[in-house]
């Protein structure tokens, strides 16, 4: 069996079923992080010209079998910082393709003037291995966290307090600015390794607020005093499967338990419209949200952890 390492393909009809194969590889991997063809297409499509975003396929007689997902972090205050995500199929591993993505993922990044590159690797001993067997150094981990909608409970809805007001992400959808200024300012706050600045309005609301997993119908929104709050963003394949993109709340409010007032309301939303499983992730190290995933019922389902290599 030969392996070949390749960007998707430029022609329509082929970059379908690639787009299709990546999503599979995804899914398979990470059941956590939704993915469908639409929109491994959209993030290849919309991804900002800075990022020098790039999708690589493994493929095996004819099958994809294999992904990664490379580029820089154009919205880092620090430059040549890179990123290359890997994921080889389960039923596909030992066949070298992850060694060949990487490699191919680390030569294109040096050639855009990386110097640095995070990756996630799933937490199991033989991904472990492999990174630590490249160079790669262990930073922190993540969770992934698995709600189960269809027969599971929720905490009922709460009444708002004096001042709250709970609305549907559809009431910004002809002008989300004061979403994507909650949006910054919690995202500055997130524990991370790379630090993050968003700037870009237009960017912002061409790559998140109009991808084809958002749905603005099940985002929930706090408001006080008729400003964002607080909101909980939520994403669906159309597959009964619904995860939250984001979760946070404006610095002034915090300690007012909005973040959870938002998600919530936007967990009855999607059970309501037929979602069957809930999904979202958490930094290891970020004790309050993972204290109020675990009182929405929410079990750890996976992990991974990042590292980093210096490119030399």
């Amino acid at each position: 069996m030969t392996v070949i390492v390749r960007t998707l393909a430029p022609d329509a009809a082929t970059a379908a079923a690639d787009d299709a194969g990546f999503a599979a590889v995804r899914r398979a991997c990470v059941p956590a992080m939704l993915a469908t063809s639409e929109s491994v297409a959209f993030d290849r499509a919309h991804a900002h010209p800075a990022a020098r975003y790039r999708q690589l396929i493994a493929e095996a007689d004819g099958e994809v079998i294999g992904t990664a997902q490379v580029g820089l972090a154009y919205d880092s205050p620090e430059p040549g910082q890179g990123f290359a995500n890997v994921y080889v199929h389960p039923r596909r591993l030992g066949t070298g393709a992850g060694t060949l993505l990487l490699r191919g993922a680390e030569e294109y990044l040096a050639g855009e003037g990386a110097s640095t590159v995070y990756s996630w690797v799933l937490d199991d001993p033989a991904s472990l291995a492999f990174a630590a067997r490249r160079g790669y150094r262990a930073s922190r981990r993540a969770h992934f966290l698995r709600l189960d909608l269809a027969h599971g409970t929720l905490p009922p809805l709460q009444a708002p307090a004096a001042g709250v007001e709970l609305v549907s992400g559809s009431v910004f959808a002809d002008d989300a600015r004061p979403l994507f200024a909650l949006e910054a300012e919690t995202v500055a706050d997130e524990p991370s390794d790379v630090t993050a600045e968003f700037t870009d309005y237009a960017h912002w609301l061409a790559e998140t607020w109009h991808h084809p997993l958002v749905s603005q119908e099940l985002t929930t929104v706090a408001l006080v005093d008729g400003r964002p709050a607080a909101f909980s963003l939520a994403r669906t394949d159309g597959a009964g499967r619904y995860a939250s993109g984001m979760t946070g709340t404006a610095r002034a409010h915090r300690g007012r338990g909005l973040a959870k007032l938002a998600k919530n309301d936007s967990l009855h939303r999607a059970r309501a419209a037929g979602c069957t499983e809930a999904f979202t992730g958490n930094d290891a190290g970020n004790g309050p949200m993972l204290a109020i995933n675990k009182w929405f019922g929410y079990e750890i389902c996976g992990t991974e952890v990042r590292h980093v290599r210096d490119l030399g």
